[in-house]
């Protein structure tokens, strides 16, 4: 008999219109990615007893929550809303924050974290968060991992997609580090059975990237030149399935 995972994806943002008509919320956008990560042979035979069931709650606008008991793992999705902030003080960002702590301290249970997910993390659990000092990080690039990255994750580095200026910049206490990027020096926390997040977007693919850049150009807030280099790499090869059979092996 298979085991029923019940994870409550805490949607961050809505997608741009034109992805979210042909991909859904990004909670529909984490189903298709997990859903593969499940039959991923990096998770082995693992994931043959496992059904996913996926609740999504909008903790922006609706500011709606599970509650923690009626799940078995919590996924915060990232933010491309160019007015999210992970260090602003906005209601539904603070209630956020409140949400992840009260789970992290009263419950055994699970946290996934990814791009503003993860800077959440990093601030409800006691981190200085803000703008990096490398700027924007934009489509694939290169994660160096560190030797518990290594050993977590079964490979030397990792190419994901990014989007994000606004970085987690230390470690929280009783977490560690899961390697860097040129631009980025925290792409990842970690504390087993507790808390796993990247700075990365591995549910990104080259349409998702693509639609984004075009908007951040036209809306200028990337330049002709950063569009211009970004935008090569949007369809480099990416290790996003690999990521989601080791959030798998986390949470199982």
């Amino acid at each position: 008999m298979k085991r029923t995972f019940r994870l409550a994806v805490l949607e961050c943002d809505t997608p741009f219109p034109s992805v979210n008509a042909s991909r859904g919320s990004y909670g529909d956008i984490f189903r298709e990615l997990l859903t593969k990560g499940l039959k991923d042979e990096a998770l082995r035979s693992k994931g043959n007893d496992v059904s996913l069931d996926l609740s999504k709650w909008d903790v922006v606008s609706a500011q709606s929550y599970p509650n923690p008991e009626d799940a078995d793992g919590f996924l915060l999705t990232g933010s491309i809303c160019a007015e999210h902030t992970v260090f602003a003080d906005d209601p539904w960002i603070l209630k956020l924050v409140d949400y992840v702590k009260a789970v992290y301290t009263t419950t055994q249970k699970p946290i996934v974290g990814i791009c503003f997910g993860h800077q959440i993390i990093g601030r409800a659990l006691g981190a200085k968060v803000g703008v990096s000092d490398g700027g924007w990080e934009i489509c694939v690039d290169r994660i160096n991992l560190n030797e518990t990255g290594q050993k977590l994750l079964g490979v030397s580095s990792l190419a994901l997609h990014q989007m994000h200026r606004d970085a987690v910049l230390e470690v929280p206490q009783g977490l560690v580090s899961l390697g860097s990027s040129s631009r980025c020096e925290i792409q990842g926390l970690y504390q087993p059975g507790r808390v796993i997040s990247f700075q990365a977007h591995p549910e990104f693919d080259d349409y998702i990237m693509e639609e984004i850049m075009e908007a951040r150009y036209a809306q200028k807030i990337f330049s002709k030149e950063m569009y211009e280099e970004g935008i090569t790499r949007a369809r480099a090869a990416h290790d996003g399935i690999l990521v989601s059979a080791k959030i798998w092996e986390f949470l199982l």
